[in-house]
């Protein structure tokens, strides 16, 4: 999955900040269904990327049932400085 690819897709431009509040909410809102209902790991992770960028990711512990899935977007956190101390 490409990042231009998927901003294209559920928001119909790579260019955020010309949309509207409502335009931007209704993409996150099928990111967000895509999200749950994908069910090949690497493209289920790919959009929670795509939904951390956002802001509208959800924590790890409620995204992903499998550890090690759920490690890896510890690690994503871990890696981008943003994973909270209590998280784990």
């Amino acid at each position: 999955m490409h990042f231009d690819d998927l901003l294209h897709h559920y928001f119909g431009t790579t260019d955020l900040s010309a949309l509207s509040p409502e335009a931007m909410e209704d993409g996150v809102g099928r990111v967000r269904i895509a999200f749950g209902t994908e069910r090949e790991p690497g493209r289920r992770f790919a959009l929670w990327v795509l939904l951390d960028a956002l802001g509208a990711a959800p924590v790890p512990a409620e995204a992903f049932e499998d550890p090690a899935q759920r490690r890896a977007a510890e690690d994503y956190l871990d890696a981008m400085g943003r994973l909270a101390p209590d998280a784990e």
